[in-house]
C-alpha cells in the first residue's frame, strides 16, 4: 500500500504527481495492464523465458565491458 503525506505548501497536483513517480517505480502499473486481460500460461512462460534469455545477453554485455575497462 503506497502513502503519499503532503508535504508542508504542497498542491495537491504536485502530490498526485509524486503518487504517480511512487506507482510506477513498484511496478503496480505494468501491473494492472499485464493483469487487465488474461494471459495464457503459456504466454507467460514464453514472457518470462524472453525476459531470462534478454537480461542473459544484457548480463553478458556488460560484464564484457567492465573486464575490458579494468
Amino acid at each position: 500500500m503506497l502513502k503519499v503525506k503532503s508535504r508542508t505548501g504542497e498542491s495537491v497536483q504536485q502530490m498526485m504527481r509524486r503518487f504517480k513517480k511512487l506507482c510506477e517505480k513498484e511496478g503496480l502499473i505494468r501491473d494492472m495492464k499485464r493483469n487487465a486481460y488474461y494471459e495464457k500460461p503459456s504466454e507467460k512462460n514464453r514472457r518470462r523465458e524472453r525476459k531470462a534469455r534478454r537480461n542473459a545477453q544484457l548480463n553478458t554485455m556488460f560484464s564484457m565491458t567492465s573486464s575490458a575497462i579494468h
